[in-house]
Formats: C-alpha cells, sequence, structure tokens
C-alpha cells in the first residue's frame, strides 16, 4: 500500500466456476481522488466495487483498505428498501450506527418523505451517497454513475462526487464509459 493510498489492490482476481470475474487488478486510491472502472457489460465492474469495499470474494491478489470503505448505490446490490421513506433510510443508518436521532435530513436534495420505490435514479444515488457519507468513509464506491441519467442528472451526480472529493473521501465509481478523475478499465476475462 502506498505511503497515502486508502485502497490498493495487488494482482486482485475473483474467479468462479465459469471463470475470472476479473484479475490482475493494480490499482491505488489516494485520499480525494476519483476513480472509474470502465469496461463492457460482464467485464466485472460491480464485483470489482464489491471487492474493494469488502464485500465480494477473491479468489487471487490483495486488497488492503485503510479506514472504510462504503456502498453507495449499486443496483441489485446496495439499493434504498422500497417502503422506507427518505428520513426512515437516515434515521436507520443513525441507529446501525449508535448516533442520537436527529429530526432533519442532512444536506440532502431529497423530499425526506419520499419512498424508497419513488426515487429516481439521481434520487438513489443521492441518498446512498448521505447513507455511505454517514459512515465517515475513507472510501465510497458507487456503481452505475452513467446509467440511466440524463445530462443534467449526471451532471448534478458528479456534482455531488466532487464534493466527497473535496471532503478527502476518495470515491471508485464504475461506468461504462470514462468520466471525470482517473479511469481503470476492464476488459471482460472469461
Amino acid at each position: 500500500m502506498t505511503s497515502d493510498a486508502v485502497v490498493t489492490a495487488r494482482g486482485l482476481g475473483a474467479r468462479t466456476r465459469r471463470g475470472w470475474v476479473f484479475r490482475d487488478v493494480d490499482l491505488d486510491v489516494a485520499p480525494g481522488e476519483r476513480l472509474t472502472v470502465t469496461g463492457p457489460a460482464g467485464s466485472g465492474r460491480t464485483s470489482l466495487l464489491l471487492a474493494l469495499a469488502g464485500c465480494f470474494s477473491t479468489s487471487a491478489g490483495t486488497v488492503q483498505r485503510r479506514g472504510v470503505v462504503a456502498l453507495g448505490h449499486v443496483p441489485g446490490v446496495h439499493e434504498p428498501e422500497p417502503a422506507l421513506t427518505v428520513a426512515e433510510h437516515v434515521e436507520e443508518r443513525r441507529i446501525l450506527l449508535g448516533r442520537r436521532r436527529r429530526r432533519a435530513v442532512p444536506d440532502l436534495p431529497l423530499d425526506p418523505g419520499l419512498l424508497g420505490r419513488d426515487l429516481d435514479a439521481l434520487g438513489r444515488h443521492l441518498l446512498g451517497l448521505t447513507l455511505a457519507g454517514m459512515a465517515g468513509p475513507a472510501a465510497v464506491v458507487v456503481d452505475d454513475v452513467d446509467t440511466g441519467l440524463s445530462a443534467r442528472e449526471r451532471a448534478a451526480l458528479d456534482e455531488a462526487l466532487e464534493a466527497l472529493n473535496a471532503d478527502g473521501i476518495a470515491v471508485i465509481a464504475a461506468a461504462r464509459d470514462s468520466g471525470p478523475g482517473r479511469t481503470y478499465a476492464l476488459e471482460g476475462h472469461r
């Protein structure tokens, strides 16, 4: 691990019976840096994000984390509960983190009464980033930052990710195409 990296991977890989999900990943992510993992569908982007956060088993190499690596919105894996409101999601996270109750939803441009099932793609991302940020992370992983968003919504999400970076939090995002910051390209390994 380089001296200032919050996440370091060396020779990281995950293999299933069907073959490699991803392999030979070497990367360092510094505090406040944004890294975009790109690749075609099935290249292992989501699995790599989850492995970097410690939520996916690997079969080769090492990953080291300095501090908490929190999950933002990861479709199909880490999504809002459909029947909970935005405020209830925040309150539930406060309780899980052992924090005292507060009434207001912190710095979240969403209606606190909106149900998880009624959030659009941008709303799911913003809620996910808020919940991830409550853990005081060194890094946040977030998936599909360029899927299902208009140009205006992508700009709003980029602004939210830049705010995390400005606070010294590394962001590791997955996208089909490269975005702001440094890019790490995955190829399909099956």
